[in-house]
């Protein structure tokens, strides 16, 4: 009797397992597009560090996804059980605030062009002290798990979605796998990406002779010669992103405005040869444009709250 149910029990172990194994594919295909943008955006928020301190950061930054992602978890499945209706107004404030950052960043950037001023952010700080180095770094890893966690908080709700009607065990076990692949996923990759320009030395110091020698000496020079270019596209591509993701959120929040940006796609597929690659692109494109927009005006309210409380 003992043994029927043991075998029993392990067959329900079993059958959960492979329920969460189904459910964590399902959940990982529909956040793959959130993994690229946070994959971009997570790059270029460590980029700027000293080349010895590139991996202790990107370290210490995935340390803090580990531990927004255990906070959203258990947060997640008691906001789905209690305030379901919570979700999306508080998706769409994390959006908000992504494009609030974004709309910061172009801002800088376009004050300190206009102005010709040297950036204190980055390389200025870089030739300081190491007190300020410390600071500097610490900024940059909280704005990173900052971020992190408006991108973990969509990529656990859209995996939320998949196991809605699961058990709560099932819906426990899916998010924590999710959670565990793309927190491994992103900054293993961001790891690898800020340290291409070390891999590139590495294969120009190959010692030897021969094509295969000659070839390694090439892949690195083109590699040394490539990283700064890809970590100031990161950059931008990370920046637009932003807008993308946080317009995104937005958008997916107002049914008439997400209804009306599926309509326009609909309407250009309809266009001869190029109809379907720009009906791809044009959700995108609009929400990156809401994102900015809704950026811009919570950058304006953030800066006239700030001259009120100034003046008081």
């Amino acid at each position: 009797m003992a043994g029927a149910s043991l075998l029993m029990l392990l067959d329900d172990i079993a059958a959960i397992l492979d329920d969460v194994a189904a459910m964590s594919k399902v959940a990982a295909r529909k956040t793959a597009g959130v993994l690229g943008d946070d994959l971009a955006l997570n790059a270029q928020q460590v980029s700027g560090v000293a080349s010895e301190r590139e991996l202790p950061v990107v370290w210490a930054v995935a340390k803090g996804s580990f531990l927004n992602k255990l906070i959203l978890v258990p947060a997640a499945l008691l906001i789905s059980a209690f305030i379901l209706w919570a979700i999306t107004p508080l998706l769409m404030f994390g959006g908000l605030f992504l494009c609030f950052e974004g709309f910061e960043k172009v801002h800088h950037w376009y004050v300190h062009r206009k102005d010709r001023q040297t950036d204190l952010s980055e390389q200025a700080v870089i030739e300081k002290s190491a007190e300020d180095i410390a600071a500097f770094e610490k900024t940059k890893v909280k704005g990173a798990i900052r971020t992190d966690f408006v991108l973990s908080a969509e990529i656990i709700a859209i995996s939320l979605g998949v196991v809605a009607q699961s058990s709560l065990l099932s819906q426990f076990l899916t998010l924590s796998v999710i959670a565990i692949i793309m927190t491994v996923g992103v900054y293993g990759l961001v790891a690898g990406i800020v340290k291409i320009d070390d891999l590139g030395l590495y294969l120009t110091k190959r010692q030897g002779k021969g094509a295969l020698v000659a070839f390694w000496h090439k892949l690195g020079f083109g590699l040394l010669t490539s990283a700064p270019y890809l970590m100031k596209g990161l950059t931008i591509v990370g920046t637009i992103a932003m807008f993308m993701v946080g317009g995104g959120i937005l958008t997916h929040g107002i049914h008439q405005v997400s209804g009306l940006i599926t309509q326009t796609a609909l309407w250009i597929a309809e266009v001869e040869y190029v109809g379907y690659v720009l009906a791809f692109i044009t959700p995108s494109i609009l929400n990156a444009i809401l994102g900015f927009i809704a950026g811009a005006i919570a950058v304006s309210i953030f800066s006239l709250f700030a001259k009120l409380k100034q003046g008081q």
